[in-house]
């Protein structure tokens, strides 16, 4: 999504813009400071940054019938499920909102992103949450998908596609420089998209992987609803966190605030 900007294919006019590249994690708490002008992070992180940033249309990742992946080492039945202990990457990522609002009282354990594969395998932990580009190393582990949460969140909300991941836009800066940031992304998504073959390229000098896996791995993420959120990214992003605050997991973050389109 952000190739077109860093490549410097995107006109960002008298902005001077730096990219900072880090695991969502980081990029989670450092929202939480306002550390930085516009960020990527999780949805569930931005109800404790709603107060320093207000939400991008443009930029933002959701699953289509897919999602974050409980992983084992075997299958496993609901009791066995209920009862694992589970390896997390954090407890601010969409993946672990979504995971909680599936099963209140699961037991966890937050260990570092990379570290979750090799917690199951060795069985430190019963089962590990897996998201994002952990997902495409799932077929050299031996480790089986006992469930997928972005499969559960369609079904028990009637085909809504699960918010991942978001760009939110500090408050504090002036309104034209708002508006100029989300066309700047905008932009930058859209010559992604246009140009997939040389922006996958990209990605894969940076993250030496094969095309192949990574193609279809970002197609379940990045879509038209990341080009603009639209009506329905917009309505799945509230009905997640509106859920995650019922449940008593996330301060209230509803209405959502937008940057303004145009």
């Amino acid at each position: 999504m952000f190739h077109g900007l860093t490549a410097g294919h995107v006109d960002t006019g008298e902005l001077e813009i730096e990219p900072v590249v880090e695991v969502f994690q980081t990029l989670n708490d450092q929202a939480s400071r306002g550390q930085l002008e516009a960020t990527s992070m999780s949805v569930h992180a931005y109800a404790y940054a709603r107060k320093r940033y207000v939400l991008s249309r443009c930029g933002g990742t959701f699953g289509m019938d897919c999602g974050p992946l409980l992983v084992a080492r075997e299958e496993m039945d609901g009791e066995q499920l209920a009862a694992a202990t589970i390896a997390v990457p954090g407890v601010t990522s969409s993946a672990y909102l979504a995971m909680a609002l599936w099963g209140p009282s699961a037991r966890t354990r937050v260990l570092p992103f990379d570290k979750i594969i090799p917690a199951v395998e060795t069985g430190l932990a019963d089962c590990g949450l897996i998201s994002h580009e952990e997902q495409m190393s799932l077929e050299v582990t031996g480790l089986t998908c006992v469930l997928d949460l972005g499969v559960w969140w369609s079904g028990v909300t009637g085909g809504m596609p699960l918010p991942m991941g978001c760009v939110a836009i500090k408050r504090s800066l002036p309104d034209e420089v708002k508006g100029q940031l989300q066309r700047i992304i905008g932009q930058s998504v859209q010559y992604g998209l246009a140009n997939r073959a040389e922006a996958l390229a990209a990605v894969n000098d940076q993250a030496d992987r094969e095309t192949g896996s990574t193609d279809e791995f970002i197609g379940r993420y990045v879509t038209d609803l990341s080009v603009d959120v639209g009506e329905r990214g917009q309505a799945a992003m509230e009905e997640f966190l509106k859920r995650g605050c019922i449940a008593g997991i996330i301060p209230d973050t509803l209405p959502l605030e937008f940057v303004p389109a145009g």
